[in-house]
């Protein structure tokens, strides 16, 4: 059935293919062929689609956003506190770094430390700056990077996140005292002299925090990041000042105060770049040069385009269509 018979000039009859089944066969390579070309079966599509998704920017969500910074920074206090306390050889660690500065040329610390605790308002000042502001800024900058630039946001922050989670790993491979804290190093703990609230670092809370994790310094990569993320995403000239004087003001603040030396700053600094070079090998870009908005979902999208009046789901009629009803 579906063959044809022909007779050969021996005389003998031979079947050949009937038209069906060749007109068949392209169809099926084509399709095979199809396949190979849209990346195999969709079950091995899917996770890369899924993987795409994940890195493009996406509009952020509230909620969600309040419970992954609060958590995140829940967990940062809890690992970084957590980290055992190596006193002796934080304390080595100290000795070589303000070796190391000495060296350097650099070792000012001392003498910026005992020339503003001098001036009681100031140093007070900065201590409740030290104990409160890097949180703030912090926090701050992220709301304001979630209601005017949410195409960036999730890349910005991933670039904090990372800096922070690398600066966890520094608290514990390398246990560093404060300056405060040398032993002969002659500092003066602001905090303990002035009586200032607030401070985690010395004082009434100092059993509640590591008093031994101060390299890299948290507070310049975070300030810079705050001030780094401010600058390239606004034109106003006081806002873009302010955006650089506040991580200086920051670098002046945490040598005064004896709670970092200067190389604990430059610490924070490589921190930074850690977490900008993680957020640009995610999303392929830099945060301040991924699109400022980004597209609702579609099925929210639909629903704007219906409440605002405009069909939903329509579609131009084809041609042929169009053609057969005329």
């Amino acid at each position: 059935m579906g063959e044809l018979s022909v007779t050969s000039k021996e005389g003998r009859s031979e079947a050949t293919p009937s038209p069906i089944v060749d007109e068949a066969a392209p169809a099926a390579n084509a399709k095979q062929s199809t396949g190979r070309r849209d990346g195999g079966p969709a079950g091995q599509r899917f996770p890369l689609a899924a993987l795409r998704a994940l890195r493009s920017p996406r509009r952020p969500h509230i909620w969600f956003e309040i419970l992954l910074v609060a958590a995140s920074y829940w967990v940062y206090s809890l690992v970084r506190n957590a980290v055992p306390e190596q006193r002796t050889e934080a304390l080595r660690n100290a000795d070589r770094i303000w070796s190391a500065e000495k060296y350097l040329g650099i070792a000012v610390e001392q003498t910026v430390n005992h020339a503003v605790n001098s001036v009681t308002w100031l140093i007070v000042s900065m201590n409740y700056y030290y104990a409160t502001l890097h949180f703030v800024a912090t926090v701050c900058v992220l709301v304001w990077l979630f209601r005017r630039h949410p195409g960036r946001y999730a890349a910005a922050r991933l670039a904090l996140f990372a800096t922070t989670g690398v600066a966890l790993l520094g608290y514990y491979l390398y246990p560093l005292a404060p300056p405060r804290l040398m032993n002969g190093g002659h500092f003066i703990d602001t905090v303990l002299v002035h009586h200032t609230w607030g401070s985690m670092a010395s004082g009434n809370f100092k059993n509640m925090s590591n008093q031994y994790a101060a390299m890299p310094s948290i507070h310049i990569g975070w300030s810079l990041w705050c001030g780094l993320t401010v600058f390239a995403l606004t034109s106003a000239p006081w806002a873009r000042v302010l955006a650089l004087l506040y991580p200086t003001i920051t670098l002046v603040v945490i040598v005064s105060t004896a709670n970092h030396f200067w190389l604990d700053a430059l610490g924070g600094m490589a921190c930074l770049a850690f977490g900008y070079a993680v957020s640009y090998a995610w999303y392929g870009s830099l945060p301040h040069h991924l699109p400022r908005r980004v597209a609702p979902p579609r099925g929210r999208a639909r629903l704007a385009g219906l409440s605002a009046g405009a069909p939903v789901g329509t579609r131009r009629p084809a041609a042929g269509a169009a053609a057969g009803r005329r």
